[in-house]
């Protein structure tokens, strides 16, 4: 049983009022303890949020523990806060609620709700095994297109309690060059259903000023770009090169 699993069991008994992802104030708010490090690329924490009685557990992702990279500048955080905000706009709500916060123990960085999954399930074994997940794994391959997500890894793939599924690790989105590289390439061709279409289009009205101030300028325009590219072709987009994958796969 994991420690979040084991809290939880606690709240259950009476002990503390504890919710595994923490949300709202308690994202926002609580005092930030650092649990342990999560497998990534970039340093990584689960930490415990914690308000009085109240506990919840999120993902941090500091500034500070940012790999540099060649093709996208320092503060990849505020790109997992665009993801949010992206999803969010569009009525998805695919990406875990996403805040950025200032005074982490290692300075500037996210904080995400923790999404308490199962580690044996990603992308793969749901495609694979559960027809009943494509319409959100579809759902989150046109995400991915608007986004421009480079790095959707089948680990990055959760499902959550009630069979909801979930997108993380978005630190690597919304280049202005089309950058897509996702293992979600099943559904490639396939028409998008309209309903995703009518959300995906209000974007080429106007982009949320929040989620435009995360990004440049040349960005929101790449980002009208695609919403515009989705209205038009009305289609997932098939790889011709068949090398659009992230590395390692999970």
């Amino acid at each position: 049983m994991s420690a979040p699993q084991r809290e939880e069991r606690g709240a259950q008994e009476g002990r503390l009022t504890v919710r595994p992802g923490a949300r709202g104030a308690l994202l926002a708010g609580g005092d930030i303890v650092p649990l342990g490090y999560l497998p990534s690329s970039n340093e990584t924490f689960l930490v415990e949020l914690r308000a009085g009685e109240e506990r919840g557990w999120a993902v941090y992702k500091p500034e500070l523990g940012e790999r540099p990279l060649h093709d996208f500048p320092p503060g990849l955080f505020r790109r997992e806060r665009a993801a949010y905000l992206l999803s969010e706009h569009l009525g998805w709500g695919i990406v875990p609620e996403t805040i950025i916060r200032e005074d982490g123990p290692f300075g500037s960085g996210s904080l995400q709700s923790f999404v308490v999954a199962d580690p044996r399930e990603h992308y793969f074994t749901l495609v694979d095994e559960d027809p009943a997940s494509h319409g959100q794994l579809r759902r989150m391959a046109v995400f991915d297109l608007v986004a421009n997500n480079t790095d959707r890894k089948a680990g990055h793939v959760l499902r959550g309690a009630g069979g909801r599924i979930w997108g993380i690790d978005h630190g690597l989105c919304f280049h202005a060059q089309g950058k897509l590289r996702t293992v979600i390439w099943d559904f490639a061709g396939e028409r998008i259903d309209d309903d995703l279409v009518d959300a995906v289009a209000d974007l080429l009205d106007e982009v949320p000023a929040e989620l435009a101030a995360l990004l440049a300028d040349d960005e929101v325009r790449a980002l009208r770009g695609r919403a515009r590219y989705v209205l038009a072709a009305r289609t997932l987009p098939v790889d011709e090169s068949g090398m659009a994958f992230p590395w390692p796969l999970i």
